[in-house]
């Protein structure tokens, strides 16, 4: 893409709202689910949402790979810290999510725990290259995007024989969390009329993908960008699939997302993971095949194998609605907890931290804050 204002025209967009109120039928509701929470962000950054008629409507899925990410892991990395002594290289967004006990990988560094933020696998890298007597460990997240630049990385490591270098694998898998929550529609998730699909996911993985929101649950997808313009002439795709009745895949995101994704990115992620049998996530709880593990070929290069890391399960927040806001049941200003004992400062559940987050979302661009006002209106 060489420009990015072409697709943040207001003109275009007052266009688009105008062809999206005239194409839903007044008599139906249109539940859209975004699957990504990029696109969540994006929605109410730019005030989308706004733009659309009464009875469409969009609901976050669990598309943030920090908030579908369950405490025990966060404590299985302060435990590496605390017990082992290591080095712990994460991303940003991992650092302040809160941990059991009131602790966080923030508080363990205030402790005088190493750990340290890195932009890329190759900072993780350069850090153990840089420091041969101290164990580095890379504590690996996020879905299909974030997976080949960690595979490199264990790749790099080998065949620089890097002994001192590891790999806390957190990587899952979007289509099994999609397939999750159009399972349980009408009693643990909510239920849906059709799905924005993920933007960059859908490089690595391709819109053949989700041929089973189609062909086994007759819900459309749309695979959408992340601009303004892309979400809602997407969303305008999804109405007119819904009022012919119809369910099909469509690819919005051309520019970028093929039918087949990146076939030299899937080779590489093949030749270092495999699947998990189960994996944990919070909100949807443990689901088989959705995440990956390193392989036993570079099993010397895997956290949990070289510091024999136990399975570790702790509850959530007493209160604390992310794990309903994750399935699509509730909006973050259902929660008691949001904007009183929760806010960025002092943030309650991962929802809250991310920079995906829904939560997050509705606090930084003062959603909630229209909504309290619409209420006390309604009142």
């Amino acid at each position: 893409m060489k420009f990015v204002d072409e697709f943040r025209d207001g003109a275009i967009a007052r266009k688009l709202a105008k062809t999206i109120a005239e194409t839903a039928l007044p008599d139906r509701q249109y539940r859209l689910m975004e699957f990504c929470g990029g696109h969540t962000h994006a929605i109410f950054r730019f005030g989308v949402q706004d733009l659309m008629p009464e009875n469409v409507g969009f609901i976050h899925g669990p598309g943030c790979p920090v908030c579908v990410l369950p405490k025990g892991r966060i404590d299985n990395a302060i435990a590496l810290v605390q017990q082992h002594d290591v080095i712990l290289c994460t991303y940003a967004d991992l650092i302040r999510v809160p941990a059991s006990a009131q602790m966080s990988l923030l508080k363990a560094k205030a402790d005088g725990g190493d750990i340290r933020m890195v932009y890329s696998t190759q900072d993780a890298l350069h850090i153990a290259r840089a420091h041969p007597q101290r164990q580095v460990v890379f504590f690996a997240i996020g879905f299909e995007t974030t997976t080949p630049p960690t595979a490199i990385a264990i790749r790099q490591a080998r065949a620089e024989g890097l002994n001192n270098f590891s790999v806390f694998c957190n990587h899952v898998l979007t289509p099994p969390a999609m397939r999750t929550i159009l399972q349980a529609e009408g009693g643990a998730s909510a239920h849906i009329d059709g799905i924005l699909g993920p933007s960059h996911v859908s490089t690595i993985i391709g819109s053949q993908a989700y041929a089973f929101c189609a062909e086994t649950f007759h819900v459309p997808l749309v695979i959408a960008g992340f601009e303004p313009l892309d979400v809602m002439q997407s969303t305008l795709m999804l109405i007119r699939q819904l009022n012919a009745g119809t369910a099909i895949i469509e690819n919005e995101y051309t520019r970028v997302v093929t039918r087949a994704g990146n076939r030299k990115a899937q080779q590489l992620m093949a030749e270092v993971f495999e699947l998990r049998p189960t994996f944990e996530w919070r909100g949807l709880g443990m689901l088989a095949q959705s995440a990956l593990k390193i392989r036993h070929e570079f099993a010397d290069l895997d956290a949990e194998c070289r510091f024999n890391m136990p399975a570790i399960t702790t509850a959530d927040v007493k209160g604390c609605l992310c794990p309903a806001i994750l399935r699509g049941l509730n909006k973050p200003t259902d929660c008691k907890l949001f904007g009183t004992v929760c806010t960025p400062e002092n943030p309650m559940g991962a929802c809250m931290v991310s920079s995906e987050g829904a939560c997050a979302a509705y606090w930084s661009y003062g959603r909630f804050r229209r909504e309290t006002t619409k209420q006390e209106v309604a009142a």
